[in-house]
């Protein structure tokens, strides 16, 4: 299957056309050239999906990892060496259709988004650099190469989201997205260089074989200030998927990263960028339950929290794409907790499988929420909610199909986001019931806040229009419509025969009890939102009023943000940043300005010895003689 390289090195070659030809090409073209690569992208994706699922990926009843290609870049030893490759697995090759389907989806959506725009062909560009790169990131046969395509898609996100590098709140967002994920990254950086000190390789193919026998005999008896070293390599790792995927405290950037182009917002941060922290726990799976049991379970209380103190933000927000930010991060959060709680073949390993169905579920319903709010701020000119209401009688299809996503992400059946969100919460059920109820709660609130969104977007209340709002052109109402197909059929999908978290299918069913919870808490959740937003009441208003700090704490995002700065100005910078700079200008600075002065004056006093005076070096040679002479004779 090496025509799978196709995939990946399409969308560098079209970066490489639309960048290096810049203004001599018509915008169209460019979005029409990028349009069509990743339609060919996405048919290769789709063909390689078929022969590997239902013609040659399964050995027996499991499935195999086939690497379709392989050479050795950089060597160290024998055993030591960085490759790159594809690996093709059940994941990757779920990853690929995700990644081409929703790329191609927003490449549609943005030439009518986007049209007119200064930089269009730049945009086109970047938007192909970051499917190169995330593309080269699941299908890495190893660690090392997924680090490299990690830093490549934390470079095009800084580029996406600084997209109006005019505008110094999209200047500042990028900065803030690039330098959170990469204080994030150096952990991961630190965990992988561990990580193979011990083992010998970069590997996913050794690491991850046999249970992980070679990492758990590596490590073995190794440890540092009471746990092992493999607690810490496995966390120093998952710092750079948590700050990559926006866990708590790393989910700052993500909220700000709204000030992007909003399909931007569809690709990067709902769909591809946000997923691959929980891909590279699924990943590497077998060690961390093997080698590292309880860096998983510590994975399962970040994720349960994350995913509550998301969805009480959420709430709150006022501008749309914030509060689907804020969803994003909850939703992550929730397949990192269905990782964390998950066990290891068969039926124990469901929370694997869920965290992966749901992966594949929310990318389709969560990227169609970011277009619509996309459709909508382009007919309103505005992301605030208070500048929207009864737009369901000017934007037919985007009010369906929003409203469809709004049920899937709800959980309601028969939309997608219910089967997956209910392995989910039958995997918790069954190992933690006290992380279950959380997502239950989680899922009452989620619903709520969707539908408050929904209701005043497009039912609650009269607005007052300048222009006349309307529906949005073909290009962008068809990707809206393909989408929401994909919510409501996708659920449906036996995903338990294809992925595992030992490759061997197994069987699944709807726990009944949980169904009924869940079904039961979202339909709660839609219930409140209906009666306090379907119509223009006072009664939020008055609630909000009740909460008192509570509301103003969650309007204002808790202020982390605030923490934050205070941490960086104030700890960073004046106790750590202000000696480092003294430390330099005196010590560093000052050795060397020494050295100078001291070399200086030096070459001052001896430069006498090369004036050219012949009378001079007789006298100077007749000494010498004199003085060698007279050693001689004393010694």
């Amino acid at each position: 299957m090496e025509y799978s390289l196709f995939i990946v090195a399409l969308p560098f070659i079209i970066f490489l056309a639309l960048g290096l030809s810049g203004k001599k090409l018509k915008p169209v073209a460019a979005g029409i050239i990028g349009t069509l690569g990743m339609a060919l992208c996405a048919v290769a994706a789709y063909f390689v999906a078929y022969q590997y699922f239902f013609q040659i990926g399964k050995t027996g009843e499991s499935w195999q990892s086939i690497t379709a290609l392989n050479f050795q870049w950089l060597h160290f030893t024998n055993k030591l060496h960085i490759d790159l490759g594809i690996l093709l697995d059940p994941i990757s090759v779920m990853m690929l259709m995700v990644i081409t389907t929703v790329s191609l989806m927003v490449h549609i959506y943005s030439l009518g988004y986007m049209k007119g725009e200064k930089g269009f062909q730049r945009y086109y560009a970047l938007l192909s650099l970051f499917s190169f790169s995330m593309l080269g990131l699941v299908v890495a046969t190893n660690i090392f190469q997924m680090y490299i395509f990690w830093e490549l898609v934390g470079v095009s996100s800084y580029s996406l989201i600084g997209f109006y590098y005019t505008k110094p709140s999209a200047v500042s967002a990028s900065k803030k997205a690039f330098i959170v994920t990469r204080f994030a990254d150096l952990g991961f950086l630190i965990g992988i260089l561990i990580l193979s000190y011990y083992t010998k390789t970069f590997d996913f193919a050794a690491l991850t074989a046999d249970k992980a026998s070679l990492v758990t005999s590596s490590f073995a008896g190794g440890t540092f200030m009471g746990l092992s070293l493999a607690t810490w390599a496995l966390a120093l790792i998952f710092m750079g998927g948590a700050g990559k995927s926006a866990m708590f405290p790393l989910h700052i950037w993500l909220p700000d990263a709204m000030e992007g182009p909003t399909p931007v917002s569809a690709l990067i941060h709902a769909a591809t960028m946000v997923v691959a922290g929980v891909y590279l726990v699924a990943r590497l799976f077998p060690v961390y339950f093997f080698a590292a049991p309880d860096v998983l379970e510590m994975i399962a209380y970040i994720g349960a929290f994350t995913a509550l103190f998301a969805a009480v933000i959420a709430i709150t927000q006022t501008d749309i794409k914030r509060v689907l930010a804020f969803s994003t991060i909850s939703q992550i959060a929730y397949m990192m907790v269905a990782l964390g709680v998950s066990g290891y073949g068969d039926h124990d390993g469901l929370g694997y499988m869920a965290s992966m169905f749901h992966l594949f579920t929310h990318a389709f319903f969560k990227a169609l929420l970011f277009l619509g709010a996309g459709s909508v701020i382009h007919a309103v000119h505005s992301n605030e909610m208070s500048a929207m209401g009864g737009l369901h009688k000017y934007m037919k299809i985007t009010s369906i199909t929003f409203f469809i996503a709004c049920l899937a992400i709800a959980g309601i059946w028969p939309f997608s986001g219910f089967f997956s969100k209910d392995e989910i919460l039958a995997a918790a059920f069954h190992h933690q019931p006290v992380i279950f109820w959380t997502l239950w709660i989680i899922a009452g609130l989620t619903a709520f806040y969707m539908f408050r969104l929904y209701f005043c977007i497009f039912w609650n209340g009269k607005r007052e229009y300048h222009h006349k709002p309307h529906e949005s052109k073909a290009p962008m109402a068809i990707p809206l419509i393909i989408l929401a197909v994909f919510s409501i059929f996708t659920g449906f999908i036996p995903f338990a025969d294809f992925i595992s978290s030992d490759n061997k299918p197994f069987h699944t069913h709807i726990d009944p009890l949980v169904a009924t919870l869940s079904i039961a808490v979202a339909v709660i959740g839609i219930c409140v939102a209906f009666v306090l937003y379907f119509k223009d009441s006072k009664q939020p208003a008055r609630i909000a009023q009740k909460m008192g700090g509570f509301y103003t704490a969650t309007l204002h995002k808790f202020y982390l943000d605030e923490i934050w700065m205070w941490i960086t100005q104030t700890v960073i910078f004046r106790y750590i940043c202000v000696p480092i700079k003294w430390f330099d200008r005196h010590i560093i600075d000052g050795s060397m300005d020494g050295l100078a002065w001291i070399t200086q004056k030096s070459s001052t006093a001896i430069r006498g010895l090369q004036s050219g005076q012949v009378q001079f070096y007789a006298w100077v040679f007749i000494a010498g003689t004199i003085l060698i002479a007279g050693l001689v004779l004393f010694l």
